[in-house]
């Protein structure tokens, strides 16, 4: 870091519950705190999940009241503009145009961007220091912004509980939605039980939260197609649905902005076909033959029975060495300690 003394970071959340975003909000804030930087998580009041996650972890936070986003929103922008952080990380569109125009802001932004969003994020852009997106495929909707890719803690390599014989199992673990992929992997299962009858079999884990009731219909209905060959266990821990699978299927039909499962599975040395959708290619690599094309049931069949019959090879060690030049915790922390040390200077 640049011998200039680095501000305190205060960290504003996206909202009080905790999903993709939050999690990585709390892996900077511990970056920064190892690097010596003091560091402060302000959330609303309601949900409580990030202020309680915060108490918990011993980092020290702000809990504004607020009932919903509109209240949050403006009860962020009456206490950045009473205190007047010295660095302002906005990690995610919510804070970001809460406080547009603000000076002393990181604009982080973790979510692919749509239409409406890219106006907003247009309007938080002036005054920010910089602007941070989660992978490559992003700059082209956030051009000149900064790449801080998301990062993993390390597992190890998951012991597998799976023995030789049976079905080969497919995984999926998330949000059950229909932008996850789940209408094509429900095809594409289908397509591998037509063909290979009892040869194939899904766990699928998560709920669809987030996800509105009509969405919410739609996965019932793709999934009721292929109940009889469907383990649904919920909420589970990453590691213990690892190693019950052969292969995760991270079959997106809307742009990714990172895909931070995609590289949990590389750490864990846990093979992985993606979509071709927003920064999964990115996450995996150009050399990963487990691409398929964002919609395509039959190609996302293909790829999973080429894998379980051997005939696409899939090298882990090179999978692993990948996420830890790129995604693992100590590539993570240098680069938050390079774009400190960007501030700083």
């Amino acid at each position: 870091m640049s011998d200039r003394r680095a501000p305190h970071v205060s960290i504003a959340t996206n909202n009080g519950e905790i999903g993709g975003g939050e999690i990585m909000m709390f892996s900077i804030a511990q970056a920064l705190r190892e690097d010596g930087v003091g560091v402060t998580i302000v959330a609303p009041s309601r949900p409580h999940a990030v202020a309680a996650e915060a108490d918990a972890r011993g980092i020290p936070y702000v809990a504004l009241p607020a009932r919903n986003r509109a209240e949050w929103m403006r009860a962020l922008r009456r206490w950045a503009s009473r205190t007047r952080p010295e660095l302002l990380w906005c990690n995610g569109l919510v804070p970001s145009v809460a406080t547009a125009g603000m000076p002393n802001r990181l604009v982080h932004l973790h979510q692919w961007l749509s239409r409406a969003h890219r106006v907003l994020a247009a309007l938080a852009r002036p005054r920010a220091i910089s602007l941070i997106v989660p992978s490559e495929s992003m700059l082209a909707q956030v051009p000149q912004a900064r790449v801080l890719s998301n990062w993993t803690a390390d597992p190890g390599s998951v012991e597998r509980a799976r023995k030789d014989g049976g079905p080969f199992i497919v995984g999926f673990i998330g949000r059950v939605s229909i932008n996850k992929g789940i209408g094509v992997l429900s095809e594409a299962m289908r397509v591998l039980e037509r063909h290979n009858p009892g040869s194939f079999r899904l766990v699928l884990a998560g709920e669809p939260r987030f996800v509105s009731r009509r969405v919410q219909r739609e996965c019932q209905t793709a999934l009721r197609r292929i109940a009889p060959m469907t383990d649904r266990i919920g909420w589970v821990d990453r590691d213990e649905f690892f190693s019950q699978i052969d292969l995760l299927a991270v079959p997106s039909i809307f742009p990714e902005a990172f895909g931070l499962v995609a590289a949990e599975a590389m750490a864990a040395r846990v093979p992985l076909v993606v979509s071709d959708c927003g920064a999964l290619p990115d996450v995996v690599g150009a050399d990963h033959p487990l691409v398929a094309p964002a919609g395509d049931a039959q190609m996302l069949a293909a790829k999973i029975l080429g894998y379980a019959t051997g005939i696409i090879h899939l090298d882990l060690d090179a999978q692993q060495e990948r996420w830890r030049m790129l995604f693992s915790r100590e590539a993570g922390a240098r680069e938050v300690q390079s774009l400190i040390s960007a501030v700083c200077a």
